[in-house]
């Protein structure tokens, strides 16, 4: 079967920075208050003229130029959001009009929060059995559109963004830079824990029913996931999980074990960018040089219906 690797990632983030004395102003909160319950200093918010898919667009053109492939030899895109408004055309159709693609096969992708690793292990399943041979995987979400922002308890999480990830085959299975296997699943009983909905729709979520699911199940299924790449939580260079709250990060990290690995932390300035969190935080890990080309990185995706998805892959 064919190999695959991520040959490079991108992200972008709104110009618009809201900090929390900012939501001081807006609703009955504080910047202390904020930093204990989630430890969220900054988010970027995008105005009313940046469309989801102009945010997925600009991260999947910086991927792209990293890994030098033009948007041309692109056949397949997917995007992972649950915040664009329009049905038709999608998200990834969209982007890739914008960025000149020929005939890439264009799809979306809604598993809310883990929509990010969701869309990585469709790809990397399509290129190994030959549907595709270069792939755009974005995670992208406008989570200010979709905020209610009277509500103190989810609008101080929310921010905007999106990341890329150029999937390509690699016929010589080198490993270099390759996707270990996919462990994904969900809990559809509790799938009303967090919430996208109504007309318009809104942003809610049972805040202590999410930490309770996330900081007791979630570690297990994450040392899962390495079991499966053949890889020891000691063994993983960082760790990358959806950053919805640093209080859910930080006790999930350390009790997955992975002791030598640098934990990602965006939610701190970029808030909780939903689909986009993964890519976002992973991408800068790698602009910043804190992993290297090779080294083995846990994403691990969770949150919206209660679903989760993970898995190794190699740094590009």
């Amino acid at each position: 079967m064919i190999g695959t690797r991520i040959a490079a990632v991108g992200h972008y983030q709104p110009a618009r920075v809201l900090t929390n004395e900012e939501l001081e102003e807006m609703v009955d909160t504080s910047d202390a208050w904020i930093l204990s319950r989630v430890g969220i200093r900054t988010r970027r918010i995008a105005g009313p003229d940046e469309p989801v898919d102009e945010l997925a667009a600009h991260a999947a053109a910086k991927a792209l130029a990293s890994a030098g492939i033009e948007p041309a030899a692109v056949d397949l895109v997917v995007v992972a959001t649950s915040t664009a408004i329009d049905r038709s055309p999608n998200t990834a159709a969209r982007l890739a009009a914008r960025l000149g693609m020929v005939s890439p096969a264009t799809l979306d992708l809604n598993v809310v929060c883990a929509g990010f690793t969701h869309a990585l292990a469709t790809a990397d399943h399509a290129v190994r059995a030959g549907a595709a041979e270069r792939a755009v995987v974005v995670g992208a979400d406008k989570m200010s559109q979709v905020a209610d922002w009277t509500d103190r308890g989810t609008c101080v999480l929310v921010g905007d963004g999106a990341g890329a990830a150029v999937v390509t085959a690699d016929h010589a299975e080198s490993g270099g830079a390759g996707i270990g296997p996919v462990l994904w699943g969900s809990v559809p009983g509790l799938g009303h824990a967090v919430r996208i909905e109504g007309t318009p729709p809104r942003f809610a979520q049972e805040g202590q029913s999410v930490y309770r699911w996330a900081t007791t199940t979630l570690p297990p299924i994450a040392r899962k996931v390495c079991e499966r790449a053949g890889t020891t939580p000691e063994e993983l260079a960082a760790v990358v999980l959806h950053q919805a709250n640093l209080r859910i990060i930080e006790p999930v990290a350390a009790r997955l074990g992975a002791v030598n690995a640098v934990v990602a932390k965006d939610v701190v300035e970029s808030g909780n960018t939903s689909a986009a969190s993964i890519p976002l935080a992973l991408s800068k890990l790698v602009e910043r040089g804190e992993i290297s080309t090779g080294d083995p990185v846990l994403l691990f995706g969770f949150g919206g219906n209660l679903s989760y998805a993970g898995q190794v892959v190699r740094c590009p």
